[in-house]
């Protein structure tokens, strides 16, 4: 009889600690620690423009989540002529997608970490910590966002169109100004001009480039306070500006919304701030 117990009690706890192991396999793991750096493997890289790519990074397991918030971003660390340099980074993806991650990089030839990873093969290891930034976006933030991006400043954006209009409770008006020199520059532009056709009642995106070409229907030229004022929600309490892009285009919008009566945005931006800066 206690040798029937004995094994009965063995089994009960044999099958006990295989339901936990498989349960705790099967759940959904955010990976993110923001005080480890942690290293994630490249197991694909899509070339979008001459010296722009996606990288696609693998995540511990088949149901790993980054674990980032939307509108928060990573930092990437890299060892460059002996010193360790980072800089900050807005994934792609979302936490909808599982096992990996996505980075649009634009690789500068004076740049440091983003030519490091420009030059990265398939299998090379990248170092990430995060999350970081005072962004977080939920729905319903606010009634209207504008948006005003150069070049590879459109992920964080991006981002925060992908959340808000894959949700169908998320009644949030956007309109995106993407400024770039070419119409070649002008990165994911398949997927923006579909997002905007599938939700031409929520979101809108105005294209401006420096130089167009022939047959070329958007905006030309550097965005305007005219452009702003046009294509963007007008001051109130219920509307964002989220701008993303190099410093002097940064600099010149700030004075273009400064001058239509937005509020002044902080050095460092808050989330309750209605000019945000990434």
């Amino acid at each position: 009889m206690e040798i029937n117990v004995a094994v009965a009690f063995i089994v009960g706890l044999f099958l006990s600690l295989t339901a936990l192991l498989w349960y705790d396999n099967g759940k959904v793991k955010p990976v993110l620690n923001p005080t480890q750096w942690q290293q994630f493997r490249l197991m694909e890289k899509q070339q979008l423009s001459p010296n722009t790519a996606l990288y696609r990074f693998k995540l511990p397991r088949a149901k790993s989540i980054l674990g980032l918030p939307i509108g928060q971003h990573i930092s990437i660390q890299a060892d460059i002529n002996g010193k360790n340099v980072m800089r900050s980074y807005t994934p792609t993806s979302s936490d909808d997608d599982h096992g990996f991650f996505d980075l649009v990089v634009k690789s500068y030839e004076q740049g440091n970490v983003s030519k490091y990873i420009g030059a990265m093969k398939v299998g090379d290891q990248i170092s990430v910590k995060g999350p970081k930034g005072q962004m977080r976006y939920t729905p319903g933030l606010v009634r209207h966002i504008g948006m005003i991006a150069g070049g590879t400043g459109l992920t964080p954006c991006l981002q925060i169109v992908r959340a808000a209009l894959k949700n169908p409770a998320d009644k949030t008006q956007i309109d995106f100004i993407y400024a770039n020199v070419k119409e070649e520059d002008i990165l994911l532009k398949d997927e923006l001009d579909e997002l905007a056709a599938k939700h031409k009642d929520q979101f809108r995106v105005h294209y401006f480039l420096n130089e167009p070409p022939a047959k070329w229907n958007g905006g030309t030229g550097f965005v305007t306070k005219e452009a702003i004022q046009e294509n963007l929600p007008k001051p109130a309490d219920d509307i964002k500006i989220l701008m993303c892009g190099p410093p002097p285009m940064i600099n010149a919008m700030k004075k273009h919304l400064d001058e239509l009566g937005y509020q002044a945005p902080r050095t460092v931006s808050k989330l309750e701030d209605q000019v945000f800066c990434f």
